[in-house]
């Protein structure tokens, strides 16, 4: 059992044709299966287990009518339960092997018969009544029929058919080859490498096409731009944000009452409020200004001390300074 834990991708188990394959699982389990993709559903290798391990996995649980992907999954856990009871460290990639490709159920047959071999390790197995196992089982009197193939013909068994059904002894290749001789040893020799090469060449997993490669790196490019125009919506917006709040302390501020009648923050206050786009903000602020130079004074052309304003006084140079009380501080600042 320690070899079967040792079993990698170069052990000469994955370079076993699918022909030989489905030869040694039909002829162990007394059935006729097509393909190796029909062992997908995880009967098979759950009869097989109970080939090499009377009693350790119980085949009362086993569907071999199982279709669904749930039926298949709770035969592989009836299976992973068996290896678990053996202390078999093998990953079974379920999702894998219950699409049905030829590939991975190949794979995986290969490791099985790999392990069957390191078990029974050429000697004589225990008669076992393949049927009789199945029969206990959902299915499994009719196994065999159908998709999987129909049973074994008459002529295609051998003699004792109803005998039980031996497990197969294992062969070594050195035994194979001493048997042939001659033209024919080189033929048969071609053949075996020709099989080979036809499991070893799908053995490899296919690369991904250019059209795949250059979709996925556009599509890495339209993410990265989409980052990027993500990024600059933020910017924009926090930019956005922040000159709002500027505007909005000016509004504040030309709303006190300190402020508010001057003519300088009424201008303000109409460009802030302001809804055509146009706003020509010259005439705006050339209007504040005659505004401001009534309030604060004319230029000197009489005596003015008597006049209503009280507060006008003659701006004979920048140096002058309004006399009259009634003109605010604030305002003086516009001389």
């Amino acid at each position: 059992m320690s070899n079967a834990q040792n079993i990698g991708m170069m052990d000469s188990a994955y370079f076993v044709g699918r022909s030989e394959l489905l030869e040694w699982i039909n002829g162990t389990l007394g059935i006729n299966v097509q393909k190796v993709e029909h062992c997908a559903n995880g009967a098979i290798p759950c009869q097989l287990m109970d080939v090499l391990h009377a009693g350790v996995v119980p085949m009362s649980k086993v569907n071999f009518e199982a279709k669904s992907e749930y039926d298949m999954v709770n035969n592989y856990k009836v299976l992973q339960n068996v290896f678990d009871k053996l202390k078999l460290t093998k990953h079974i990639e379920v999702t894998k092997l219950i699409k049905a490709r030829p590939l991975d159920n190949l794979e995986f047959m290969q490791w099985m018969k790999a392990y069957f071999d390191s078990v029974a390790g050429g000697a004589h197995m225990p008669e076992y009544d393949a049927a009789a196992r199945r029969s206990g089982s959902k299915g499994g009197s009719a196994f065999g029929k159908g998709a999987g193939g129909t049973a074994p013909s008459a002529s295609s068994r051998p003699s004792s058919a109803r005998a039980p059904v031996r497990a197969p002894v294992k062969t070594s290749a050195a035994a194979t080859r001493s048997t042939t001789t001659g033209p024919s040893a080189s033929a048969s020799r071609k053949a075996n490498s020709d099989s080979t090469e036809a499991v070893s060449a799908p053995a490899a997993r296919p690369t991904k096409s250019k059209t795949c490669e250059a979709e996925e790196a556009q599509k890495q490019q339209l993410q990265s731009q989409i980052t990027q125009l993500k990024l600059n919506i933020d910017g924009v917006e926090k930019e956005r944000d922040f000159y709002f709040s500027k505007l909005r302390d000016i509004e504040i501020l030309c709303q006190i009452n300190e402020f508010k009648d001057m003519p300088v923050v009424a201008a303000v206050m109409e460009i802030l409020y302001a809804t055509d786009e146009n706003v020509d903000v010259a005439k705006i602020a050339g209007k504040a200004m005659e505004q401001t130079m009534l309030v604060v004074g004319t230029p000197k052309t009489a005596d003015t001390s008597d006049s209503p304003a009280g507060g006008r006084v003659a701006l004979e140079s920048k140096e002058n300074v309004p006399s009259d009380p009634s003109v605010s501080p604030a305002m003086s600042s516009f001389n």
